[in-house]
């Protein structure tokens, strides 16, 4: 299985010939989605889901869509080709297996509605959690896609959830938002203390899973 690392919280999976992807935000590039057999949403927050650029690509081709039910309001006519997924689930998508956890997104502000979020695990190795710290704590995750940076985030919390996933690797997620002075910082702590082989890649980079 081969990752590519767009900008954000989007990666595309290519395996056995199907192509998947996850996140596909308004701050992706929008080429993560060509050739797209299947797209996986964690929640509805437009930096993780571009609808326009999601209905463009199923204009152009079929594919299937995965993620929590309430995707249906916001994806429009695209909500005719969604497949609600719940924690617990495991389903394939453009042939890979994926197991599904956790359920709600991280707390904002008590302001600020919580939606539905779903991570997603991927042929038992890869994790991609979306906007929440839920640990799958029934495998041994290999490869992490931490988010490393958001509104809803605590810099000691994320630690703590690598720490708790202890996959092999862990790579930076959600990190759209921040500049090369953030990166400088948070890319010296999180090498630090993740306790892991912590690693921030630039979009479009491709590594082996």
């Amino acid at each position: 299985m081969q990752l590519t690392k767009y900008t954000h919280s989007c990666l595309r999976l290519e395996h056995d010939g199907g192509v998947l992807v996850v996140d596909p935000g308004v701050f992706s590039e929008p080429e993560a989605l060509d050739g797209a057999d299947a797209v996986l949403i964690t929640h509805e927050h437009p930096d993780h889901l571009n609808v326009e650029a999601l209905t463009r690509a199923l204009d152009r081709r079929p594919l299937t869509i995965n993620g929590p039910t309430s995707l249906a309001g916001v994806l429009g006519d695209a909500a005719e080709v969604l497949t609600v997924v719940a924690p617990g689930d495991s389903f394939t998508a453009a042939g890979v297996a994926v197991r599904a956890y956790g359920g709600q997104h991280a707390v904002i502000h008590p302001d600020i509605p919580v939606v539905q979020n779903v991570g997603y695990l991927f042929n038992d190795v890869v994790y991609h959690p979306g906007d929440a710290l839920a640990v799958p704590d029934d495998v041994q995750v290999d490869t992490l896609f931490a988010p490393i940076h958001a509104p809803w985030s605590k810099f000691s919390e994320v630690v703590d959830f690598i720490r708790a996933v202890a996959p092999r690797r862990a790579y930076a997620l959600h990190d759209g938002l921040l500049n090369d002075n953030g990166f400088g910082v948070l890319d010296r702590q999180y090498t630090a203390l993740s306790q892991t082989d912590y690693r921030r890649l630039e979009p479009g980079t491709r590594i082996d899973a």
